[in-house]
């Protein structure tokens, strides 16, 4: 988030959570918003700008967009306190809890949700199957932050999320596209994806901001001390996560206007078994952690890992299968159409019910300017 707050423990205070955050991170949906139809209005209007955004890529991802990408989760990154992470690691539950929803409970209820909302369109019901199998390891690290969730635990959480991703995206694929279909007589398609171009899309887009944020927070301390780097460099470099997501969010949807706004209907369609989709995972994981006794922090963490998806990974994969004209691959370019405001409402949802929740000792956080505790 922005660092101009990192709540209190509940009940320490009698403000809103929502009033103390800034400006910038209280209005995100109006930004996001913006940018969304910004993007849309300049893929619209500006003739060769799509072919010009995708004339280079990198792990089949426009150049631009990695860029954002990567500004957007380097700050992220940097907050998080590496020397923390065996305290994370130790948590047997939480990573068994969070594998289950991810990796067993996540896939299988896209699987269903396409097939009973969208049997009549199979391009579009094997996007979103693609899309359920895509587990997030980029944005989700910025949902969690701006709901002041655990950062150690949500950095665990998605390289655990990466390492499976390499693993098991083709195998599962194979399995809900052509084996369960078949075993329940439903019709089947075939998913040819290579273990390597996931593990590049891995490797970009976790790889490089994960070495940049590790060094710097290794480097910073070491000059100058953790006060120093808590309260002095992350508030300046905090921000740009956040101007990174909506520079993001304008070059995708430029890249994607024309064939959002030609095929209305068609986004509509697919909009819903999404929707229901980032609801379902989210609440499910909330009530889920709170039943097991989760503190908020990492009810939280747990929580949007399972809820979000890796669109960058799912789009190329269906790009690269099936064509930039294909259904499959529109699917794609809708879940973050629906995903980003879906996930950014949740945050501001997860704020409100943290009165719910227990939380955890309070712990001092200085990279905040205000000196609020985490």
């Amino acid at each position: 988030m922005s660092d101009t707050v990192r709540d209190t423990v509940s009940g320490e205070s009698t403000d809103p959570v929502l009033q103390r955050l800034s400006t910038l991170d209280r209005f995100l949906p109006v930004w996001i918003g913006v940018a969304m139809v910004a993007g849309l209005l300049l893929g619209r209007l500006v003739d060769g700008l799509d072919d010009a955004l995708a004339a280079v890529e990198v792990g089949s991802v426009s150049l631009p967009i990695a860029i954002g990408l990567l500004i957007m989760m380097y700050p992220v990154l940097a907050k998080v306190r590496y020397d923390e992470l065996g305290h994370v690691t130790s948590d047997a539950r939480m990573l068994v809890t969070s594998i289950v929803l991810n990796w067993v409970l996540g896939p299988a209820l896209m699987f269903a949700l396409a097939w009973l909302l969208l049997p009549d369109l199979p391009e579009y019901r094997t996007g979103l199957i693609i899309v359920g199998l895509a587990r997030c390891i980029a944005m989700v690290l910025i949902w969690n932050d701006l709901a002041c969730g655990d950062r150690e635990a949500a950095a665990i959480l998605v390289a655990i999320n990466a390492v499976f991703q390499i693993l098991a995206f083709a195998f599962l694929g194979y399995f809900y596209l052509q084996v369960l279909p078949g075993w329940l007589g439903l019709e089947q398609s075939a998913l040819d994806v290579s273990v390597w171009g996931i593990a590049k899309s891995v490797l970009v887009f976790l790889g490089i901001p994960l070495l940049a944020g590790f060094l710097t927070r290794t480097l910073g301390e070491r000059a100058k001390g953790r006060d120093w780097y808590e309260a002095q460099l992350l508030p300046r470099i905090g921000p740009a996560a956040l101007y990174g997501l909506l520079f993001t969010i304008v070059l995708l949807f430029a890249l994607q206007g024309d064939t959002i706004t030609n095929q209305p209907l068609d986004v509509a369609r697919i909009a819903v078994p999404l929707l229901a989709y980032f609801v379902l995972m989210w609440g499910g994981s909330m009530l889920l952690t709170r039943a097991l006794g989760f503190d908020y922090q990492r009810a939280t963490a747990v929580s949007f890992t399972a809820a979000g998806n890796n669109f960058e990974l799912a789009i190329a994969v269906a790009i690269g299968v099936f064509g930039v004209t294909s259904g499959q691959a529109l699917a794609g370019v809708v879940g973050p159409l629906i995903e980003v405001p879906a996930l950014v409402a949740l945050v501001y949802v997860s704020l409100w019910a943290r009165r719910h929740f227990r939380d955890r000792t309070t712990v001092p956080d200085t990279s905040t300017s205000t000196g609020a505790t985490r």
